[in-house]
């Protein structure tokens, strides 16, 4: 039953995805696999406004990063306090941790509903060379089929492990490391997928990896904190001198004494 309404509301998705490719291939006259490509690029092109918000999203958690691991330190005994004190820092300072994630999220519908136009692929009368660059035999066959299926995953995995890379700039090295080898772990799942499906997530992440080399040198690194930065409820307040210091600091220093020798003269 969750099926049958998830494949439901993926159709008229699917339509879209098959349309598109039908016009890169029948209209432009671009052979199938590269039709993926070319669809993968205008659904990335699509998703530049989530592109640049999830940039927003990164610069602003590198910019604040040494505040909230303070907060983490605070609360670290506290879990719901630390949630909480989280909270109201993002919302004080506009921060959307989700932002960094949206254009994933967003892959995500187009990847299950390209799945589905290759699996249906063979039900329909296509014209044209399955085949890519004479290497790829057909892009609905499984990746593990073809001796170039496995080639085409060993790019997958170096674009994988690269793209994660770049989407994962703000976090520690622990986590970087971590978000960097866990898809490589889903390689024997993706190697069941057709090969058209592994062509696509390749594009997707090469296009990533673009991405992050031209926002490296177009996007100005975030300076941290100075301290004429806006104040927060946790920002510590500044420390004021005590009066009773300020009084002796303002004072003028006592006039030298000086010692006169006996008969008038000075030592």
């Amino acid at each position: 039953m969750i099926g049958m309404l998830v494949f439901s509301v993926l159709q008229p998705l699917e339509n879209a995805v098959a349309w598109l490719l039908d016009r890169f291939h029948y209209n432009v006259g671009l052979p199938w696999a590269w039709s993926i490509i070319a669809t993968t690029i205008v659904v990335r092109i699509i998703l530049v406004p989530l592109t640049v918000r999830q940039i927003h999203s990164m610069q602003s958690l590198q910019k604040h990063a040494p505040e909230m691991k303070e907060i983490q330190r605070k609360y670290k005994g506290d879990r719901q306090k630390l949630n909480e004190e989280l909270m109201k820092f993002y919302k004080e300072n506009n921060i959307n941790p989700a932002a960094s994630c949206l254009p994933l999220l967003a892959q995500l519908p187009v990847f299950f509903a390209l799945y589905l136009t290759l699996r249906h692929f063979s039900k329909h009368a296509h014209t044209g060379s399955l085949s890519w660059l004479h290497i790829v035999p057909s892009i609905t066959k499984n990746a593990n089929t073809h001796w170039s299926g496995y080639l085409l995953l060993g790019i997958y995995a170096g674009s994988q492990v690269l793209s994660s890379y770049f989407m994962s700039t703000t976090m520690d090295k622990t986590q970087r490391y971590i978000m960097m080898v866990v898809p490589l772990i889903f390689i024997t799942v993706v190697a069941r997928f057709p090969t058209g499906l592994v062509l696509y997530w390749v594009t997707t992440n090469l296009w990533t990896v673009g991405q992050g080399l031209i926002t490296r040198r177009l996007v100005p690194k975030t300076p941290l904190p100075t301290f004429g930065a806006k104040r927060t409820s946790r920002t510590p307040a500044k420390l004021e001198p005590e009066p009773a210091k300020l009084a002796a600091a303002s004072k003028p220093p006592p006039p030298r004494r000086v010692k006169r020798k006996k008969g008038g003269g000075r030592r």
